[in-house]
């Protein structure tokens, strides 16, 4: 993914907008392999993850924006648009979603700074509703991380993915494990069938930490989070054998940080688990790779466990 250097230039002033969750932690991926600029500045949703993960940084929060939420995006375009007329930036860079949906193509008609939007690594197939309002949009440039769909419309510059590596590891005896869950926190959309494929795969004497968002259950064994801020998130990817996680890019890329393979379940949107199917796409793609496990939670079984702790993922870019 050096060529995103070769593209913008080597550590730009970028006014990056971006969604909570996996949209953020793109951007943030791809800041570091463009290099950091103290000076760029960041507009996002106000949750423990983005205050964790730009701590220090310059941030302006803007309320959320649900997927498809016309109000706030109008909202969330004002406020991009306001910064970008009073301040000099290299570019303008967005991974998605809601938050950009307007602001961009805004920002674009309007501004003065070169606007790019980066689809997001869950979308292997083709773009998001978002990213084919950025490609209707005049003056957006729109970038895809996958070359099976590239074209002179979407340019392919590489991917997140190319900055990570898989390495086999030893594993010891079967034992009881640490094991952390995160279903996601993104609302209305529950992850119930996660919940019980795991359930079925545990020992009695495993530890268990639950991020759960919205998937309140009162038969959960361990400690159990709605949400968790993003230094104690970090604390529990940190020292868990095991990561399951819901096929989110973001929670994906937080194991990898760590060193973690990650068990990934898919939400799908047929049974209301998602606003639709994206999250398959990441979960291929990530399994094609040898850096993510894929988790059948029709079929649970414990060896997914032993499987994931035999590999750690490393990171490429010499940081």
């Amino acid at each position: 993914m050096s060529s995103f250097t070769d593209e913008f230039g080597y550590k730009p002033k970028v006014l990056w907008v971006a969604s909570s969750g996996g949209h953020i932690a793109q951007a943030h991926r791809i800041e570091r392999i463009l290099g950091r600029n103290d000076d760029s500045r960041w507009v996002t949703f106000d949750v423990p993850q983005t205050r964790s993960l730009l701590s220090g940084r310059r941030v302006d929060f803007v309320d959320y924006v649900a997927p498809r939420d016309f109000r706030g995006a109008v909202r969330a375009a004002r406020r991009v648009r306001e910064i970008e007329r009073h301040e000099d930036f290299d570019l303008v860079v967005s991974t998605g979603s809601a938050v950009a949906f307007l602001a961009l193509p805004l920002v674009a008609l309007f501004g003065r700074t070169p606007t790019h939007y980066i689809e997001s690594l869950a979308r292997s197939s083709g773009p998001s509703l978002t990213g084919r309002v950025m490609r209707l949009a005049p003056k957006v440039a729109t970038y895809t991380q996958y070359a099976s769909w590239s074209s002179n419309a979407w340019k392919y510059t590489g991917t997140i993915l190319d900055s990570y590596k898989a390495e086999p590891v030893e594993v010891g005896p079967d034992g009881p494990l640490r094991i952390f869950v995160t279903l996601g926190t993104i609302r209305p959309y529950r992850f119930d069938r996660l919940v019980d494929a795991v359930k079925q795969i545990l020992r009695p004497d495993d530890r268990l930490v639950w991020q759960v968002g919205v998937t309140t259950r009162d038969d959960l064994p361990g400690e159990v989070h709605q949400s968790i801020p993003g230094p104690e998130m970090e604390r529990f990817v940190a020292e868990s054998d095991v990561i399951i996680t819901h096929s989110g890019v973001g929670s994906i890329l937080a194991s990898f940080e760590h060193g973690k393979m990650p068990i990934v379940a898919v939400r799908e949107g047929s049974r209301g688990e998602h606003v639709d199917d994206h999250q398959k796409y990441i979960a291929e793609v990530a399994e094609s790779r040898g850096i993510a496990l894929r988790m059948d939670v029709n079929t649970p079984d414990r060896k997914y466990l032993r499987d994931a702790l035999g590999v750690q993922v490393v990171g490429t870019l010499g940081e």
